[in-house]
């Protein structure tokens, strides 16, 4: 994968001031630009290692989450909950892993109009090659140690419990 342009200065630095210049001080602007620029370039890194394999990192989640499963099988609507995606969302995701021979569907014997999705022994073997791709580049956050993980996990806790991400309790 081609290096990006590299600026000669920070733009989300310059931005800040002038954004001060003309608004005032607000950390909370250059924190979520910096936030949502991590975010592109986290994805760009991992969907660039998952890729070689047919997925996005959205089709890695929903394989491990299969594969967490006793079963190797969950409800769609389980999965959407799990991944906190929209129904729509998984379908199409699991659409696009049927049709890679990852994932199977099969009716929900505990509910008649449910489905299925059922985690295949290709895809079980596709998510443990991918998932050593991506433990080797460290997910991306290898200009990290585990303890400033262990940091950024706790920094953005307060901002997932506020928006009702799960229940603390």
């Amino acid at each position: 994968m081609p290096k990006p342009l590299s600026l000669p200065f920070d733009p989300i630095a310059r931005a800040d001031e002038l954004w001060k210049q003309r608004w005032g001080s607000v950390p909370a602007m250059s924190a979520i630009t910096s936030i949502m620029r991590a975010h592109q370039i986290l994805l760009a890194e991992v969907d660039a290692v998952v890729r070689p394999y047919g997925l996005t990192f959205a089709r890695y989640e929903a394989l491990v989450l299969l594969t967490f499963s006793k079963e190797g099988e969950l409800p769609m609507s389980k999965i959407g909950e799990r991944l906190m995606v929209h129904p729509t969302s998984v379908t199409n995701t699991v659409d696009r892993l049927v049709r890679s021979g990852l994932v199977a569907r099969r009716p929900n014997p505990n509910d008649g109009r449910g489905t299925l999705a059922v985690i295949t022994e290709k895809g079980r073997e596709v998510v443990e090659a991918a998932t050593r791709d991506l433990m080797a580049m460290d997910f991306g956050l290898g200009a990290y140690d585990a303890e400033e993980c262990g940091e950024i996990f706790a920094l953005l806790r307060p901002l997932r419990v506020a928006a009702h991400d799960f229940d603390e309790h």
